[in-house]
């Protein structure tokens, strides 16, 4: 079993700010509700599940796509992270992949194919399962 963690600091009430750390070192962030509800400068938890998402799907695309003997060239993900915050609570409500991808000798309906396991299968898709919408608004062969 492989075990990977991300720590958070925050200071102050809800008016202060914190930073999010991976165990790598590689991400250290500000983060703060300014940066999560008001645009300013600084991370979010949804800005880095959206990260972490297109990381892992493209990741697995790649995966199956290899294993099936394909020459991939490169693949390109966006992972929208919508937020619903009308309510008493705020929600994540959708997720919304877009793909793109430069893969030798295959269709762009196989191309779909693989792109619609990779969102049912890779392992953060499984883990966001409780978002009410996960959609892969495209998937394009370049």
């Amino acid at each position: 079993m492989i075990n990977q963690r991300g720590n958070a600091v925050w200071n102050g009430d809800i008016k202060g700010s914190g930073n999010i750390t991976t165990q790598s070192g590689t991400v250290s962030a500000p983060y703060s509700v300014g940066a999560r509800f008001e645009g300013q400068k600084g991370t979010n938890p949804e800005e880095l599940i959206g990260a972490a998402h297109a990381g892992c799907y493209t990741m697995f695309l790649t995966s199956i796509l290899t294993k099936d003997g394909k020459q991939v060239k490169q693949i390109r993900t966006e992972s929208k992270v919508s937020l619903d915050t009308s309510g008493e609570v705020p929600k994540v409500v959708k997720i919304t992949l877009t793909t793109e991808g430069e893969v030798e000798g295959i269709s762009q309906e196989e191309f779909q194919q693989y792109a619609e396991t990779a969102k049912e299968n890779c392992p953060i898709s499984a883990l966001l399962k409780a978002v009410p919408e996960m959609e892969l608004a495209s998937a394009t062969l370049k």
